[in-house]
């Protein structure tokens, strides 16, 4: 070697005895690789969603927990945070026995109205959406749960929170306003083949359930429909352009 300066290779040779291969690193370390880059980008990329999912689920249990637990001091010092979260997708309202079992039979109807160019305004024929979900649950063995409570939940959720009054009195009740006329909506604008129309009113009729036994019990009225204890007419709500 000139000067008397021996290389790397020359050094490593002697230390271990291993001849030193071209283009490898002098300690058998192979150089950094943009493969090797990307691979190793990926993989914390993998690590940050498999964490994010974790923590998200983790958050979501402790959440629900918290919501069905007796109260505490960490639900009530949270409870606006846990309620937003919870409502109205991930709402758990179980009893022992039975999800929320209703003791009366409710039949909801739709109808719309549209302003026709001359300025006149035509509103549409009752259409019953109860008797939509119990046709598709009818002879259905696995029915989903959507088509059992989706309408059913909104209905006594909107119940719970304005009573006999339509006017409401909180940001949930609007909310709950909202959903029940969203979901109102969506089916209509389904039934109606997608028919513009730029409000929307509900009815429900409230019918009892005979205990069993009882006279009269699993037998039609004499007028072939059973009494109804409550006609109720919801006001007209206003849809938006974008159909909500």
């Amino acid at each position: 070697m000139p000067g008397g300066i021996e290389s790397a290779d020359v050094v490593e040779y002697r230390r271990t005895g291993v001849e030193p291969v071209p283009g490898r690193h002098p300690q058998g370390a192979e150089p950094p690789t943009g493969r090797s880059r990307s691979t190793r980008a990926v993989r914390a990329g993998v690590r940050s969603v498999v964490v994010l999912c974790l923590a998200t689920a983790l958050i979501h249990v402790s959440f629900v927990f918290l919501h069905v637990a007796p109260p505490n001091a960490i639900s009530q010092r949270y409870n606006k945070q846990i309620t937003a979260w919870v409502y109205p997708l991930f709402e758990q309202n179980w009893r022992l026995f039975a999800p929320d079992p209703d003791s009366v039979n409710r039949q909801i109807s739709a109808r719309t109205a549209h302003t026709a160019p001359d300025g006149s305004v035509q509103v549409s024929e009752w259409f019953d959406l109860t008797a939509m979900d119990n046709s598709a649950v009818r002879h259905n063995v696995f029915p989903s749960h959507t088509t059992q409570n989706l309408l059913r939940r909104a209905w006594t959720s909107y119940l719970e929170q304005y009573g006999g009054n339509d006017e409401p009195h909180s940001a949930r009740a609007v909310m709950m306003q909202r959903y029940l006329r969203n979901i109102a909506v969506d089916r209509m604008t389904a039934h109606n083949g997608r028919r513009p129309f730029e409000s929307i009113q509900l009815r429900v009729i409230t019918f009892p359930v005979p205990a069993p036994g009882a006279p009269g019990a699993g037998r039609p009225a004499p007028s072939g429909a059973p009494t109804p204890t409550e006609n109720r007419l919801l006001p007209w709500w206003k849809v938006n352009s974008d159909g909500n």
